[in-house]
């Protein structure tokens, strides 16, 4: 049994779903006495807004949900990552590929779909990228990113063998 987890979420710029994800994550460890027993980061597969807060519009829909994601700062995967994380989601099957290609073979169970932690019908979805959207698509991302990381609570639970 790990005494610490390590979970990493990836999109493309790590500007929208994956710091959702991070966002939505740190509040459901703080609300289950969980935080100290989980680390929780997130990254993009490519460096387009290394350094910058998410979207504006991802802080506002996360916000409305009380959900802080402003200190959060995008970065790219690195190699260390694929030590330094027990888990490393993808919010969409594109980046699951890619992780698996710039990964070492060792890493290939340490990567997993995000959504393989949501319940059916969720379960296997990719969360779709609302950067070129409007509002709709940021708010069916935090319901989907919810579902998901309700999901991977329980997963987490069971791997520190903490009851449900």
């Amino acid at each position: 049994m790990p005494d610490r987890i390590g979970v990493l979420f990836v999109c493309t710029g790590n500007i929208c779903r994956s710091p959702t994800a991070e966002g939505v994550l740190r509040q459901r460890l703080r609300e289950g006495g969980l935080d100290g027993l989980i680390h929780t980061d997130s990254a993009g597969t490519h460096g387009y807004h290394v350094g910058e807060p998410p979207d504006a519009r991802a802080c506002t829909h996360a916000r409305l949900r009380g959900i802080d994601i402003g200190d959060l700062r995008a970065r790219q995967v690195e190699p260390a990552d694929f030590e330094r994380f027990d888990l490393i989601l993808a919010m969409d099957r594109g980046h699951l590929t890619r992780l698996a290609r710039i990964g070492p073979p060792g890493a290939r169970g340490r990567l997993h779909l995000f959504t393989d932690f949501a319940p059916p019908p969720q379960r296997g979805q990719d969360v779709p990228d609302p950067y070129y959207g409007g509002a709709q698509g940021f708010e069916a991302v935090l319901d989907l990113v919810e579902c998901g990381v309700d999901g991977l609570v329980r997963d987490l639970r069971r791997r520190l063998a903490l009851p449900a």
